[in-house]
């Protein structure tokens, strides 16, 4: 009985974390983009991106299992943003009861594993857990970049860079913003050309030699 209860219980947990597939980001519904990535969506890249690190000093695998479990709880409780209204504390609850939840239908050890995981990420208590961070900081932006890209308009989801502003430490993270700001910065040019260097896009001006200033918005996915 054991052993069927068992079998029953992962299978519920595999359908909960099937529904991240199916729950967009908010920050993107809340700017109009079209067919706008799942959680799921965020969390695989963030998982290459742990696997591609090349720090010897990090804990790799640590940092992709990291990647996988920190949004895990928004299969129950959504993605909540901050224009949502809800407290830090307050999502910290709901998440942490989710979690509960979620791993009340695992075996002991795995129980334990990834709820530990977790409360890891969300105290950023270790190397790894800010290491994570920052890729979640990191594939924000890089998926902003590629809206724009897709949307043909430059510098429209600006208030989701100046969110990350000063949050970014580690080399290999530094270096691919600066490729990522780089390849932007040259778009973003581009845009200004046909409009004599000024062009406005959603609330945001873009200026010649792809400076951008943005008008205070507060839809992004940090918190």
């Amino acid at each position: 009985m054991e052993n069927t209860a068992g079998r029953s219980n992962m299978l519920q947990f595999m359908k909960l974390i099937g529904q991240l597939k199916r729950v967009p980001r908010t920050g993107w519904v809340y700017r109009g983009v079209k067919k706008p990535e799942s959680v799921s969506d965020h969390m695989y890249r963030m998982a290459m991106m742990s696997l591609t690190i090349t720090d010897p000093t990090v804990d790799k695998d640590r940092c992709i299992k990291l990647a996988l479990v920190h949004d895990m709880a928004e299969c129950i409780v959504g993605d909540i943003a901050p224009t949502d209204n809800i407290s830090k504390a307050e999502k910290h609850r709901r998440e942490e009861e989710a979690m509960k939840h979620l791993t009340s239908l695992l075996p002991d050890g795995l129980k334990q594993e990834i709820y530990g995981l977790w409360e890891e990420y969300e105290s950023q208590s270790s190397p790894e857990a800010r290491l994570v961070k920052e890729f979640d900081l990191l594939e924000m932006i890089l998926q902003a970049h590629e809206y724009e890209e897709l949307e043909g308009a430059p510098g429209r989801l600006q208030e989701f860079f100046d969110s990350t502003n000063g949050r970014f430490h580690h080399p290999d993270v530094l270096q691919l913003v600066g490729s990522l700001n780089e390849e932007r910065a040259c778009h973003m040019t581009d845009g200004t050309k046909d409009s004599g260097n000024t062009q406005a896009a959603g609330g945001v001006t873009t200026q010649a030699a792809g400076g951008v200033t943005a008008q205070p918005h507060t839809t992004s996915h940090t918190s």
